[in-house]
């Protein structure tokens, strides 16, 4: 498939990480940048296409309400910091959203969400009528109520599963890197960027590197699990930087940002076994 093709697909899932919507040098939410996100998503729907949000920030909201200086450590203050984030985040992209004229909601999953087959189907029936409402759903994991049986562990995993449940044409995962190459740049000067990846093979899954994020939870092997989940699922998928949120109707463009990853449907592909996989 060709860059340029890109532009004919509808169904698009957008994941944003919760480092790509703070100011780093502070931790508080970067206004600016999530107004230019909220653009661009509302000018991708008035283009006609069928957008889902993937959103980190809850936790990362609730923190910087505490004035907590560190991400919290236990799985009560994380859920703490996510009750108090989640309404905030959202109470912020609904403002955002209606200066848009455009309507946004919330949809918050966990594991038990997919694995059982009947929330499964509600699930995937509630976003389809919200698609063809044109609303745009905004993507969390449930962290309120996650424990580790339940939880997804960050959000590309579950950008990944929300493509597959949607048949989603196109997952963009948005990160603090260009996309992927041979070694971790940041550490090697000599890392050569990839910008095409045919088939997602043992090959490409070693380059997978860990995040040195504060705030994040998930480095390139996750973003690269997701990418393979969504191919197997007939879903192209683009990593790329969210330094510009102006990237995103580039790439629908089909100019060449990011690394894309060709689709490859695997009929013996389910979302049980990778969820499985997961807790492994």
């Amino acid at each position: 498939m060709r860059r340029d093709q890109i532009t004919n697909h509808q169904r698009i899932v957008i994941k944003v990480g919760s480092s790509s919507l703070m100011h780093p040098e502070t931790g508080q939410p970067d206004f600016a940048r999530i107004e230019l996100l909220v653009r661009e998503l509302a000018n991708l729907q008035n283009w006609g296409k069928e957008v889902i949000l993937v959103s980190s920030g809850a936790i990362m909201v609730g923190r910087q309400a505490l004035g907590l200086e560190s991400r919290p450590d236990t799985i009560a203050m994380k859920q703490a910091c996510a009750s108090i984030g989640q309404s905030r985040l959202m109470m912020l992209y609904q403002k955002l959203f209606s200066e848009y004229n455009q309507i946004c909601s919330q949809i918050l999953m966990t594991k038990h969400t997919i694995v059982r087959q009947t929330s499964r189907r509600n699930a995937k029936n509630t976003f389809e009528q919200l698609l063809k409402m044109r609303v745009i759903p905004i993507v969390n994991e449930n962290d309120t109520i996650s424990t580790h049986e339940i939880e997804f562990g960050d959000n590309d995993s579950l950008s990944a599963v929300v493509a597959a449940l949607i048949n989603a044409d196109l997952l963009i995962i948005l990160s603090d890197i260009d996309g992927l190459y041979t070694d971790d740049p940041r550490k090697n000067p000599e890392a050569k960027f990839i910008s095409h990846v045919e088939v997602i093979d043992e090959t490409i899954m070693a380059l997978g590197k860990g995040t040195s994020s504060d705030v994040g939870t998930g480095g390139m092997s996750t973003k690269i699990n997701a990418a393979s989940l969504a191919s197997s699922f007939g879903c192209d998928t683009i990593i790329a930087n969210a330094s510009d949120f102006r990237i995103i109707h580039r790439l629908i463009a089909g100019e060449e940002e990011g690394t894309f990853f060709k689709n490859h449907p695997s009929k013996g592909m389910t979302l049980e076994q990778f969820l499985g996989d997961l807790s492994d």
